[in-house]
C-alpha cells in the first residue's frame, strides 16, 4: 500500500497515495481489528498524506485556510470565529514579539499567518505534505508575511533530529497531533525542541471520558472519525493528559472547550442546517454541508475526476469526508468526541 516509487505530480501530490487512502480501512467499520489499526499506525505518513493530497482542495472549499473547529458567539461570522480560536490559543500561551514559535502540522498556514499577525512572533510551520506546503508558501507570500512566517517539510515524530534540542521558545499544534502514531512520541519530540521554560499549547482531538470502546456504537464512531479525517487511531482524553506528563511537561491549564455551555455548538457548520447560519455569507458555508450542497460537490468531483482535472481517488476521499461530517456531528451531540481539548503545558526550567 506504500506509494514509494510513485512520481509526484507538479503540485506535490502523489497520485496513487490518494487512490490507496480508503484501503487502510475495512468497508464495514464494525469489522476493524487490531491488525488494521497497527497497519495504519505503522504507515501513518501514508495515511495522513493520502488523506490531505485528496482532501486539501475540499477543505479550502468548505473551510477556508484554517483547517480546525472553533467556538461561536451568537451572530459571529464563521471566519471571525476561526481567527478568535487561534488568538485564544496564542493569548493562553502568552506569545510575544521576538519569540521563535513552531507550528506543528501547519496545514496551508492559515493559523500561522493569523497568529503571526496577532502576536508578532516569528512562526515556523512544519508539514510533511508537499501539496500543502506549496499552498502555504504561496498564500504567505501573497500576504507579504514571508519574512515572519516560514515553512519547512518534516516529520513531527523527528523534530529534535531536524531542529535540534532547545531551539524554540514556544510550540503549538491545532488539531494536528492526533495524526501521530502515539501521543508520547510527538509530545516527547515537542518537549525536546522547546527551550527550558518554553510553552506548548495544543487543541487536541480526543474521545471524551464518556466514550467507552467496549460499546460497539462508540467504537464505530471512533472508526468513522478516523476514516473521514486521515487519523490512524482515535484516543481518549486521558491518554493525551498522561502522555504530556509522561514526557515531562508541567500542565498549567487544561479544559475541553467543547464542554462550555455555548448556545451555538462548535459543529453547527457541519450540520448543514442553513437556519443556524450566523451571517448572510455563512449561509453559503453551511449550505455546502447540507444534503443538496453535498450532492453538488459529489457530482462535480465525479466530473472533474473523469476529466482528469483532479487526481484519481479524490472523489472517494470526498465520500470519506461525508462520513467524517456525520460522525463529528454525532460525536459532538453525544459529547463522546471533542476537537478542542485545550492544554497549555510548560517544559521545566531545569
Amino acid at each position: 500500500m506504500s506509494s514509494s516509487g510513485a512520481a509526484p505530480l507538479s503540485d506535490g501530490r502523489v497520485q496513487n497515495r490518494i487512490e490507496n487512502y480508503n484501503a487502510f480501512w475495512q468497508k464495514d467499520l464494525n469489522k476493524e481489528d487490531d491488525e488494521g489499526n497497527k497497519n495504519r499506525l505503522d504507515q501513518y505518513t501514508e495515511v495522513v498524506n493520502g488523506y490531505y493530497d485528496g482532501a486539501t482542495d475540499l477543505y479550502e472549499y468548505g473551510w477556508s485556510q484554517s483547517f480546525h473547529f472553533s467556538r461561536f458567539y451568537k451572530g459571529e461570522a464563521f471566519l471571525a470565529s476561526l481567527a478568535r480560536h487561534e488568538h485564544y490559543l496564542a493569548s493562553q500561551m502568552v506569545l510575544r514579539p521576538g519569540m521563535r514559535v513552531l507550528d506543528v502540522g501547519c496545514g496551508v498556514g492559515g493559523p500561522a499567518r493569523e497568529i503571526a499577525q496577532f502576536s508578532d512572533a516569528q512562526i515556523v510551520g512544519l508539514n510533511n505534505n508537499d501539496f500543502q506546503l506549496q499552498r502555504a508558501r504561496k498564500y504567505t507570500k501573497r500576504m507579504g508575511l514571508e519574512n515572519q512566517v516560514t515553512f519547512v517539510k518534516g516529520d513531527f515524530m523527528k523534530l529534535s533530529e531536524q531542529f535540534g534540542e532547545n531551539s524554540f521558545d514556544a510550540v503549538y499544534a491545532i488539531e494536528a497531533t492526533v495524526h501521530a502514531p502515539s501521543f508520547e512520541g510527538v509530545y516527547g519530540e515537542i518537549f525536546k525542541v522547546l527551550k527550558p521554560g518554553g510553552v506548548f499549547g495544543v487543541y487536541e482531538w480526543v474521545m471524551t471520558d464518556t466514550w467507552d470502546p467496549s460499546i460497539p456504537r462508540h467504537k464505530e464512531l471512533a472508526h468513522q472519525i478516523e476514516l473521514g479525517n486521515g487519523i490512524p487511531e482515535m484516543r481518549p482524553i486521558r491518554a493525551a493528559r498522561e502522555a504530556l506528563k509522561t514526557v515531562g511537561f508541567e500542565i498549567e491549564h487544561e479544559e475541553d472547550l467543547a464542554d462550555r455551555p455555548d448556545p451555538i455548538p462548535w459543529y453547527y457548520p457541519l450540520e448543514g442546517d442553513i437556519r443556524k447560519a450566523q451571517t448572510w455569507w455563512d449561509y453559503f458555508t453551511v449550505w455546502r454541508m447540507s444534503w443538496s450542497g453535498k450532492l453538488v460537490t459529489h457530482n462535480v468531483l465525479r466530473v472533474l475526476e473523469a476529466a482528469g482535472l483532479v487526481p484519481k481517488g479524490t472523489h472517494d476521499v470526498g465520500e470519506s469526508l461525508k462520513v467524517a461530517g456525520d460522525a463529528l456531528v454525532a460525536g459532538g451531540q453525544t459529547k463522546l468526541f471533542t476537537p478542542m481539548y485545550l492544554v497549555v503545558s510548560r517544559k521545566p526550567k531545569n
